[in-house]
């Protein structure tokens, strides 16, 4: 059986292709009437709007892009679970690519714009590229930045407030005593914002408590996985005098790290209590349970996706916009313990 077409639905309602055009598309210029004929016409027949060639139309490809540094990486896939309904919702497809935090390819995604590699526009979390980068780039572009790095307003910035977070995080584990906090994830480097922002979030958490910081519990590491993580913690026992809690820049660094505790023999939270980052699904199901910073991951999906549409029906450059999506500390098994959790 074939689909039914826009031609169909007109001769059931009893109007032109053109009146039923109108409807779908949303003019004003049709009776109320006409519009209920019609909308009667279409919910009988199960007509689809061919969103694709009405994009070709308007000189649109009907896709977006999405572009994150790393497939692998949990909370990417789960806020990549969030966008793609929502785009979907609004008639458009998503292509999805990863960078692996080649700046390369980040620029040259960013040079070349969206029309180049076939899509409308383009919601981007960076890695490889610098805040200036994204500063000197296109504002005609249709793209909207996610995570730590804000474009100067350039485009619109839709994130967290890191440093908050992650003062809440150092906080949590202060007001349960304990005193020698690791920070595990530092990255001090032009492209390591992300990390950067977290690490003030610690500082100024000892800084409200009036507690000084240990400086060589500050750990760097390359990445926000659990390699990482194992080997900062690793490094940490190997000390005399090792923590007795940390805040791990990501899920992923705390799922390592509680790796490494619980396989020396000792006991999460008695000995080493650990906060993470990003509130992945692995992390409710770990044992203990990780206590994590949740951004609110829907609120930051529905949000860059209606701020890039919005650029991409805008027939000038648009002004960026700093959009703070709301977070929450989750406190579980790997800070209270399995008695207070119960």
């Amino acid at each position: 059986m074939r689909d039914a077409t826009l031609r169909d639905v007109a001769e059931l309602a009893g109007v032109s292709a053109r009146t039923v055009s109108n409807v779908v598309n949303g003019y004003a210029r049709v009776t109320e009437r006409t519009r209920e004929k019609v909308e009667a016409a279409i919910k009988e027949l199960g007509y689809r709007p061919n969103v694709l060639a009405r994009n070709l139309a308007n000189g649109r490809s009907g896709q977006i892009a999405v572009v994150v540094p790393y497939l692998d990486t949990p909370y990417f896939a789960e806020l990549l679970q969030a966008i793609i309904p929502r785009a979907r919702e609004r008639g458009y497809n998503v292509l999805i690519d990863q960078t692996d935090g080649d700046p390369a390819h980040e620029r040259e995604l960013i040079r070349r714009g969206a029309r180049a590699f076939l899509f409308d526009g383009m919601i981007f979390s960076p890695l490889g590229l610098a805040q200036e980068d994204l500063a000197d780039s296109d504002p005609t572009l249709p793209l909207v930045i996610l995570g730590e790095r804000s474009s100067n307003g350039v485009f619109d910035h839709v994130g967290i407030d890191d440093v908050e977070a992650s003062r809440e995080a150092t906080a949590h584990l202060i007001k349960l005593g304990r005193r020698r906090i690791a920070a595990i994830g530092d990255q001090p480097y032009p492209t390591g914002e992300a990390a950067q922002l977290r690490t003030l979030g610690y500082r100024q958490a000892h800084a409200d408590a009036g507690l000084p910081v240990d400086e060589s519990l500050i750990i760097h590491t390359p990445r926000f996985n659990r390699a990482d993580g194992l080997g900062a913690m690793r490094h940490l026992l190997d000390r005399d005098n090792p923590p007795d809690a940390a805040f791990c820049y990501s899920d992923l660094v705390a799922l390592g790290a509680l790796h490494e505790i619980l396989d020396r023999g000792l006991r999460v939270p008695e000995d080493i209590a650990l906060i993470g980052y990003d509130d992945i699904e692995e992390g409710r199901y770990a044992n203990p349970t990780i206590s994590t910073i949740s951004p609110d991951k829907v609120a930051i999906a529905t949000t860059a996706v209606e701020r890039l549409l919005s650029r991409i029906d805008s027939s000038e450059p648009l002004p960026g916009v700093e959009v703070r999506a709301g977070h929450r500390l989750i406190a579980r098994q790997s800070t209270l313990g399995r008695a207070a959790t119960a």
